[in-house]
């Protein structure tokens, strides 16, 4: 009896033990939506340069300055325009004198028509009044395109915006020279600014313009906009391109800054599983498959998308299988475990 009883007792601590207590859980059937995350930055859609049109003129008055939200034609700066006066007045008497030039020279032409035949001047003379004719109209048409210029210099000592929009930047300076083409202002035509989003080229090809897209500001908020183009090239060392998205007037977006955000794409059936049923090792993901004799086996998983605590398993599992759920970070393959619920 006493060889009996010890036989007994050496097989139950011979006896597998559980190695953990576990819950399971079976995958389940979801429809989740298909979100595309990215990061960009918002930028201008576009940008205007208002230059100056104008050489070795004094700037006299700046009417805008930065974050300003001007419409098209509006004033925003004005040189000193007495120099240009000077140069029209001057050019107006250029033109009233090459007009009475000319109306003399019509007269002695007209007078040598007249007489031409009668033997009264000759054709020599004749001709010279007829080419002098000629040369008067020439510098009447001189002049008045002389005074186009400098009536056309006169327009262009006040600085107009091109477009509406918002005034960005500013190098204006009262009392300043600039030449022709020197920068005064930079407007956001419109006051429209767009996120530039970097993607993959896969994720570019699944984005089409009129995609949803939200935007997460730093303070948390969110922003709505949809997408413009996409990019037609590809940056060949990165292999990612830009979606634009157009965005929605906000006093709290600035271009420059960095946003995060995604493109909706619509929804698709998914097959999930709580996340901490998956294990992450040697960079590759893994389930806890319950077998039928208590023990566990280790499968590779494919995950994809998550939403809150539950993440989507793309390939690696079957519908019907029971996993572990609640402990499956400390299994291994082939551990005996035993089920809470039992």
């Amino acid at each position: 009896m006493l060889l009996a009883a010890c036989s007994g007792q050496d097989e139950a601590e011979r006896a597998p033990r559980p190695a953990l207590t576990i819950t399971v859980a079976s995958p389940a059937r979801e429809v989740w939506p298909i979100r595309i995350p990215a990061n960009g930055t918002v930028e201008p859609w576009q940008e205007a340069v208002v230059g100056a049109d104008v050489q070795s003129l004094r700037l006299a008055e700046v009417r805008a300055d930065v974050g300003d939200a001007v419409s098209a034609g509006q004033i925003l700066a004005i040189f000193d325009d007495e120099p240009v006066k000077i140069d029209v007045a001057q050019a107006a008497a250029a033109l009233a004198q090459a007009q009475s030039a000319m109306e003399t020279a019509r007269d002695d032409a007209q007078r040598a028509r007249t007489l031409s035949g009668s033997g009264a001047l000759s054709e020599q003379a004749i001709a010279k009044h007829l080419t002098a004719e000629r040369s008067a109209a020439a510098q009447v048409a001189a002049a008045q395109a002389m005074l186009a210029a400098q009536k056309l210099r006169l327009t262009r000592t006040r600085v107009l915006a091109p477009d509406d929009g918002l005034i960005s930047a500013r190098t204006a300076t009262v009392g300043a020279v600039f030449g022709p083409g020197g920068e005064l202002f930079r407007l956001i035509r419109k006051g429209r600014l767009e996120w530039r989003a970097e993607l993959t080229e896969a994720e570019l090809a699944l984005v089409a313009p009129g995609t949803a897209a939200r935007l997460t500001l730093a303070e948390g908020r969110s922003v709505e906009g949809a997408v413009r183009m996409t990019a037609p090239t590809l940056n060949a060392r990165t292999r990612t391109g830009f979606a634009y998205v157009d965005l929605p007037p906000d006093a709290a977006l600035r271009p420059g800054m960095f946003a995060r955000g995604e493109f909706d794409l619509g929804e698709r059936a998914a097959m999930t599983v709580p996340l901490q049923a998956v294990s992450i090792r040697e960079a590759f993901s893994y389930v806890f498959r319950l077998e039928a004799d208590g023990t566990v086996r280790q499968l590779k998983v494919t995950t994809g998308r998550r939403v809150g605590e539950r993440v989507e398993i793309l390939s690696g599992l079957e519908p019907a299988a029971k996993i572990a759920s609640a402990g499956a970070g400390f299994l291994n393959d082939g551990d005996r475990v035993r089920v809470a619920d039992e």
